[in-house]
Formats: structure tokens, C-alpha cells, sequence
């Protein structure tokens, strides 16, 4: 029988991937929104107050929708634990030279690919499937990097050019508090580096990631070829809904 895509695959492919972002350390939140019928979940392992045996529960909650962790930084042992764990992939914040590019992708690669360490984990089926993971886990796990500062658009073309990376995630907000106009993410200035990083991508066939609150933020950039898409976070959808139902109460 045929395998049916992964993550991986698909993003590679260029299907458009429609996920959001769980910034809480909750395994119901994830299992209710696997639900919903999202291709993946952002996991915010940065921002989010997680451990990785919480990550590991909102994963196994989640399954079989897919899970990406954004990691802390792009240190071996972060990476290394995200995938042990099962992420799909991972998506790596503050990226800003190719030199850096290319460590984190041979941290996410098993030899003679990188130097990703070997362990058995859920990954692996504790074991079960090890030779078989080991032998695909190069091709199957996806490397996600976020351009989000200056040096990061002034090193776009040859970050975007490195074997193994397979998107590059645009940090809007980082981007603007770099480029000295914090949270104005329509600014021009951070619109013409958003610009910059969409050229190189599509001149380097790299699938393109966006992240925002809303449909509406992040439509424009489905119109324009970006895949890898994350509207709205876990936290603004209680708000929303827990600040509508009080208002509708109240008259």
C-alpha cells in the first residue's frame, strides 16, 4: 500500500498547509483542535511555557494531525529533542546567516547527511520502528527557518539556496521591531523586506511560511503563493469567544 504524504512531502510539494498556533502547554487544546481540521499545528515552544514531556503529551494528543515545534533556538539539543519526540519538523526563530542556516539543518539530519545524535524515542516507536526511522527520518522531517531581522534579508539568497532547508517562515513582528518600526507590520519598510524574502524563496523554489491573528491578515498572503500558513493562536480564540459571549450576555 502506498504511504500516504507526510508533512514533509506535502510542504515540499507545495500543497497549501493551513494550521495555528498552541501557545498553551495543553494536551486538550490540542486533541479539540485536531478536531477542527487543520493540516498541522504551530507548536510554541519558544514563547510558550512548555517542557518537552508537555510537548510530547500535546503531540500524542494531537496525532495524526501533525505537529511542527518551534523551538527555543537553533542549539542541537533543542532539535534534537523536538524530533525524538515526534515533531514533524521544526521551525527554528532568528535565523540570520547562512552559516548559521546550514549548522541547524545538519543538527536536524542523521549522518552522513549532519549530526543529528541517535537516541530511541517516540519517534522511533521506543525501538519498534528504529532501523525504518533512522533510514527516512532525513527526507520525512521538515527544517523551517524564520527570517525575521535585517541580517536575515540582507542573507536571504544564500540561506535560501542551502540543501535541506525546506521553508522559510517569515517573523512579521521581529521583522518590524528590527527594522526600528516595532508591531507595524504593514509598514512599508517591512512590507519591502517581506518582499525581498518572497523574491529569493520563489527564485529558490523554497516554500513560504506567514503567521497571523486573523484571516484577514493572513489571506494576502495565500494570494500571493505563501503555503505554510498559521492563522490565529489558541489564547486569541478564548478571548474572542469568552469576550463575544460575555458582550452578547450584557446587551
Amino acid at each position: 500500500m502506498k504511504e500516504k504524504p507526510n508533512f514533509a512531502d506535502r510542504l515540499r510539494a507545495g500543497d497549501v498547509l493551513m494550521g495555528t498556533l498552541v501557545s498553551l502547554p495543553s494536551p486538550e487544546i490540542c486533541e479539540i483542535l485536531s478536531h477542527v481540521g487543520y493540516d498541522w499545528l504551530f507548536i510554541d515552544a519558544e514563547h510558550g511555557a512548555f517542557n518537552p514531556q508537555q510537548v510530547q503529551g500535546m503531540l500524542q494528543a494531537a496525532a495524526p494531525t501533525p505537529c511542527v515545534i518551534r523551538v527555543p533556538e537553533g542549539e542541537s539539543i533543542w532539535l534534537k529533542k523536538a524530533l525524538d519526540i515526534g515533531a514533524a519538523g521544526v521551525i527554528v526563530p532568528q535565523v540570520h546567516t547562512s552559516a548559521q542556516a546550514k549548522i541547524i539543518i545538519q543538527h536536524c539530519k542523521y549522518a552522513p547527511n549532519g549530526d543529528r545524535g541517535i537516541g530511541i524515542g517516540r519517534a522511533h516507536k521506543y525501538g519498534i520502528d528504529f532501523e525504518r526511522y533512522i533510514e527516512k527520518a532525513n527526507e520525512e522531517t521538515a527544517v523551517i527557518l524564520q527570517a525575521e531581522s535585517i541580517e536575515a534579508v540582507e542573507h536571504i539568497d544564500d540561506i535560501v539556496n542551502l540543501k535541506g532547508l525546506d521553508a522559510i517562515l517569515i517573523g512579521p513582528y521581529d521583522l518590524s521591531a528590527s527594522l526600528g518600526v516595532t508591531g507595524q507590520i504593514d509598514h512599508p519598510i517591512v512590507q519591502e523586506a517581506i518582499n525581498t524574502i518572497t523574491a529569493s524563496c520563489q527564485r529558490a523554489n523554497v516554500s513560504m511560511g506567514f503567521f497571523g491573528v486573523s484571516a484577514e491578515a493572513v489571506l494576502p498572503y495565500k494570494e500571493n503563493g505563501f503555503t505554510l500558513l498559521t492563522v490565529g493562536v489558541d489564547t486569541t480564540f478564548l478571548i474572542k469567544s469568552a469576550t463575544q459571549t460575555l458582550s452578547d450576555m450584557n446587551g
